[in-house]
C-alpha cells in the first residue's frame, strides 16, 4: 500500500477545493495526515475513530490497514508499523468533526455523493432505453413476420426459415443483454464427448478438405506446433477432473485457439472453423433434431472473425459467446 493523501487549498475566488489521490480504489491516510486534513488535534481525531468503531458505524478490521514506514528520530532511521484508515473512515470523521475543514469536506462530499447518484441515474436511464430499444426492434421483427404470413402461403421451407430468424433473433438479443450486464454463464450444455480429436485426425481431415481450397500446398501447411498444443490443451486436466468438461467448452476452446495461434501458412480461420465443426459433428451435436446446422454459417464466420481481432484479456468471454450460442438453449 503506497501513501495517499487528500489536499485542501484555496484557488482563485476563495472556492475551497479537495484534491483526493486513491490507491487500490480507496483512500488511505494515516493519523497525522488527517489532523492535519481537518485541521484538528490528534486526540480529538483519535477519539472520533473511537467512537466510530465503539458504536458499530464501520468495522476495523476492513477500514484499517498497517503499513511498514521508515522514520528519522534523531539519527537514526527506524521503521515502524503505521495505522493507516481508508475513505470510508475518512468520510465518517469529516462529518463528525467540528471546524472549517470539516465543514468543507462536507460541502465537496455531499457535491461528490449528488454527482455520483445523479450520474448514475442517468446510467441507468441509458441502460433501460436500450433494452427498450432491442424490444422495439424484436416487435418489429415480430409485426413483420404477421405481414408476410399474411400475404402469402408459405411452404414448409419458408415457414422454417422465418421462425429460426425470430428464434434466432430473440435469444441473440438475450446474449448481448447477458453480455451487457457480466452476467454470460456456462450452462445447459452437453456433458463429456463421446469422441476425443487426435492430432493425426486432424491433419487428415484438413487434407481432405484442401483440393476444396483450391489444392494450394500453402493451404494447410503447419507453421510450427500450434495445432498439435491446440488440440491437447482442450484436454487438459486437473487433479483427474477436466478443465472444460463439455462438448461445447472444448469446442468453443478449440475455435479459440487454432483462430489465435494461426497454425497454418494459409487458411487459418478455415481450417478452425472447420475443425470446429467436424468436433461437433462427431461428438453428435453439430445439428438439432430437425437436422438443422446448430450455427449458421454466416454466424460460425463472425464469430471466427471475432475470435481472431479480439484482445487475449477477451478470451472468456468469446468461449462464453460461442458456448451459448452451441448449447441446448438454442435446441
Amino acid at each position: 500500500m503506497t501513501q495517499s493523501n487528500i489536499e485542501i487549498y484555496q484557488i482563485e475566488g476563495g472556492k475551497t477545493e479537495i484534491s483526493v489521490v486513491l490507491d487500490s480504489e480507496t483512500v488511505w491516510l494515516n493519523m497525522n495526515q488527517i489532523t492535519t486534513l481537518f485541521q484538528r488535534d490528534k486526540s480529538v481525531i483519535s477519539r472520533h475513530i473511537s467512537n466510530i468503531f465503539k458504536e458499530k458505524e464501520l468495522d476495523k478490521k476492513s477500514t484499517v490497514a498497517k503499513n511498514a514506514t521508515v522514520q528519522m528520530e534523531g539519527n537514526r532511521e527506524v521503521v515502524r508499523e503505521i495505522e493507516f484508515y481508508n475513505l470510508d473512515i475518512i468520510i465518517s470523521i469529516g462529518y463528525r468533526v467540528k471546524s472549517q475543514r470539516g465543514t468543507q469536506f462536507r460541502i465537496w462530499a455531499n457535491k461528490v455523493l449528488k454527482d455520483y447518484l445523479v450520474k448514475g441515474f442517468s446510467i441507468n436511464e441509458e441502460k433501460l432505453a436500450k433494452q427498450n430499444n432491442q424490444l422495439i426492434e424484436l416487435q418489429k421483427t415480430v409485426k413483420l413476420l404477421g405481414e408476410v404470413l399474411n400475404s402469402k402461403q408459405l411452404s414448409n421451407d419458408e415457414s422454417t426459415g422465418l421462425l429460426k430468424i425470430i428464434s434466432d433473433y430473440s435469444y441473440a438479443l438475450e446474449i448481448l443483454d447477458r453480455y451487457d450486464y457480466q452476467e454470460l454463464e456456462i450452462n445447459n450444455t452437453s456433458g463429456k464427448e463421446t469422441y476425443q480429436l487426435t492430432y493425426e485426425e486432424a491433419i487428415k481431415q484438413i487434407e481432405l478438405v484442401r483440393p476444396v481450397h483450391g489444392n494450394s500446398e500453402l493451404f494447410g501447411r503447419e507453421k510450427d506446433q500450434s495445432l498439435q498444443s491446440s488440440i491437447g490443451t482442450i484436454y487438459q486436466t486437473f487433479n483427474g477432473v477436466d478443465l472444460y468438461p463439455s462438448i461445447e467448452e472444448k469446442a468453443a476452446n478449440l475455435l479459440y485457439y487454432i483462430t489465435k495461434n494461426h497454425s497454418f501458412v494459409d487458411g487459418n480461420k478455415r481450417i478452425a472453423a472447420f475443425i470446429f465443426l467436424y468436433f461437433l459433428e462427431k461428438n453428435g451435436i453439430l445439428f438439432d433434431e430437425k437436422g438443422n446446422k446448430r450455427i449458421a454459417n454466416n454466424a460460425l464466420v463472425a464469430l471466427t472473425l471475432m475470435i481472431a481481432v479480439s484482445k487475449t484479456d477477451e478470451k472468456e468471454t468469446m468461449v462464453k459467446v460461442t458456448v451459448n450460442l452451441i448449447n441446448r438453449n438454442n435446441w
